[in-house]
């Protein structure tokens, strides 16, 4: 079931919202920037226990499916450097030929989903770092994923001040989105999001 690419290193990323993506990958392929990959769809599923255990430790369990590709990722608390304006997560993650069988395996032992969240995902890179244009169903943000220097120096190139910045995941901005709107959604889908707009 798991594929031979398996990796382990520190994540070091910052997001930021877009008020237009078109002047935004304008933007990009003016500095150099080339797309890695196309416009796709990535569905996640986050797991824990009934008791929440891997969220007291700060921690991620998740399945991914973008497009026909599987993988599954294990991120850690953040690191002490999470001091610095930039989100830092001990990432583990490898390939997997069937996603579907390894949510039976969670299910065994005991791990049930507990988010769903899905967005549209565009990649693009300059050879250093990566820059993410991710189309959600609460807003456009970018992602800009590399050393903290490039992070710093592609935030400026960009026009992003520090701070404007957000280290969040998109599970606590769901949170707070669905508080501000009153959106009874539960998980983050189109569908749901469409579903629990307020009457």
């Amino acid at each position: 079931m798991m594929a031979e690419s398996t990796a382990t290193h520190i994540e070091v990323e910052i997001k930021f919202r877009v008020a237009d993506a078109e002047a935004l990958q304008k933007r990009l392929s003016a500095l150099g920037f080339s797309q890695t990959t196309p416009r796709t769809l990535e569905q996640n599923r986050l797991f824990d226990t009934p008791a929440r255990t891997l969220r007291t430790r700060n921690e991620t369990l998740r399945i991914r499916r973008y497009g026909s590709k599987w993988t599954v990722t294990h991120k850690a608390r953040p690191t002490p450097e999470d001091t610095l304006p930039h989100k830092h997560r001990l990432e583990t993650e490898t390939e997997l030929a069937d996603g579907e069988a390894l949510v039976k395996v969670f299910a065994t032992l005991g791990y049930q989903v507990s988010f769903v969240y899905e967005k549209w995902r565009t990649e693009y890179s300059d050879g250093h770092g990566q820059v993410v244009l991710d189309e959600t169903p609460i807003g456009i943000y970018a992602e800009l994923e590399g050393a903290a220097e490039w992070i710093d120096a592609t935030a400026a190139r960009l026009g992003v001040a520090q701070s404007e910045y957000i280290t969040a995941s998109y599970a606590r901005l769901f949170v707070d989105w669905t508080a501000a709107t009153k959106n009874s959604a539960a998980n983050l889908t189109f569908a749901e999001v469409a579903a629990g707009a307020p009457r």
